[in-house]
């Protein structure tokens, strides 16, 4: 069964995956219109680091932030920054109506298992096309995701 993760309700009046999108230097903005909910995608001048039972998984200078509307903001690392040897695809998926359907991926290192703990987009609506190619962490599934200075 699909459900709605990471975007607002279903029931949203505002559910819609029409919207205004405003492109700035470094930066894209998704606003639905007539509502607050607004998606700004900017890279993250920190080095974004992912541990998990112990082991670094993801090691980046190349992150996007990803901020949508009251939800905390998400940490997008491309795959390529990623040893996807610790991620293995499952069946879950859910959709969201401003970025499209994102599927997952369950992480495990060295016997220890984090169901579901990270998704992608693979076909992003076109307003949010950045992520496309980039993975995200639940910070709660994981040991930490830390941001430090670029020359760490």
């Amino acid at each position: 069964m699909n459900t709605i993760t990471h975007c607002l309700s279903p029931s949203s009046p505002f559910n819609s995956s029409a919207g205004i999108y405003t492109l700035k230097k470094g930066m894209i903005t998704m606003t639905a219109p007539n509502h607050p909910h607004a998606i700004t995608i900017t890279p993250n001048p920190n080095r974004v680091k992912v541990t998990f039972n112990g082991t670094v998984i993801a090691d980046t200078i190349r992150a996007l932030i990803l901020r949508e509307g009251p939800v905390p903001p998400a940490q997008y690392l491309p795959r390529e920054d990623v040893t996807m040897s610790y991620l293995r695809p499952t069946t879950h998926s859910t959709h969201c109506p401003f970025k499209g359907d994102a599927s997952y991926f369950t992480v495990s290192v060295n016997g220890k298992t984090a169901e579901n703990a990270v998704w992608t987009y693979e076909n992003p609506l076109a307003s949010v096309a950045d992520i496309k190619n980039y993975v995200a962490f639940y910070p709660e599934k994981m040991d930490a995701i830390e941001e430090l200075s670029p020359a760490s």
